[in-house]
């Protein structure tokens, strides 16, 4: 007698459904540890986004303290008196001025638009009064002077700002007198780092020269070949004439 004997057909898939495990522990770890790199990538992502926008806030405050205006601009007119050759009596003539005041910065910038009663130059002078200088810019030339600070002559801020506040509403009587000044180009500066943020951005592209005062100067003095500009400006109760000689 022949025994014939047939194999059962799910006999031989019983090794597939363990490939077939073992394939889909494999996907679940793969599918944890891509779910685990997804994360870690979305937090790098999300720190570094962090970190770049944390340096914009930081830059455009930076920007907004140095390059923006951040104070009211105070307008002034003064008018001061001289005695003339040919008359008795003093006349008067104006000056206006416009008055950045920065209280905290302890900076204050006065810009002197082109005059209409008598020769003067338009210039921008600012006030450091942590460095103690003094910068006048001549808009005509775009060149820089600089010098140290007058405070005999220039008041400080909070009380400068106390000045253009009484012209502006009217309790300070603008009519005074006048002092001047005459300075001397020395030498020119290269280097507008020493001077100070403040001053480096106003004189920043132009040629900036330091100034003297003429009584300083020892030996004789050719006035007659000096080049030179005149500012008409207040920084005090009364006006200040600035001659620049070159």
């Amino acid at each position: 007698m022949v025994k014939i004997a047939f194999s059962s057909p799910f006999a031989a898939k019983k090794p597939s459904k363990d490939v077939e495990a073992l394939v889909a522990e494999t996907d679940t770890e793969v599918a944890a540890q891509g779910t685990e790199n997804s994360t870690g990538r979305c937090l790098l992502t999300l720190l570094g986004l962090a970190f770049i926008l944390a340096g914009l806030i930081v830059g455009g405050a930076c920007i907004y303290k140095y390059f923006m205006p951040r104070h009211k601009l105070y307008e002034g007119v003064m008018s001061y008196s001289e005695q003339h050759d040919l008359v008795e009596e003093p006349y008067y003539l104006p000056v206006s001025e416009e008055a950045d005041i920065r209280e905290d910065d302890n900076i204050a910038l006065i810009t002197v638009p082109v005059p209409n009663f008598a020769e003067s130059d338009p210039a921008a002078i600012l006030h450091d009064f942590d460095k103690l200088l003094t910068a006048y810019l001549d808009l005509q030339l775009q060149k820089c002077y600089v010098i140290d600070l007058n405070t005999s002559i220039v008041m400080l801020p909070r009380n400068l700002m106390d000045l253009f506040i009484g012209l502006a509403d009217g309790s300070f009587l603008p009519q005074t007198y006048l002092v001047r000044e005459d300075l001397v180009v020395s030498e020119k500066i290269d280097d507008l780092s020493e001077l100070g943020i403040f001053i480096y951005q106003h004189c920043f592209g132009r040629e900036t020269y330091r100034l003297v005062r003429r009584e300083q100067i020892i030996g004789l003095q050719k006035r007659s070949v000096e080049n030179c500009i005149t500012i008409n400006h207040f920084e005090n109760d009364f006006v200040t004439s600035t001659r620049i000689c070159t």
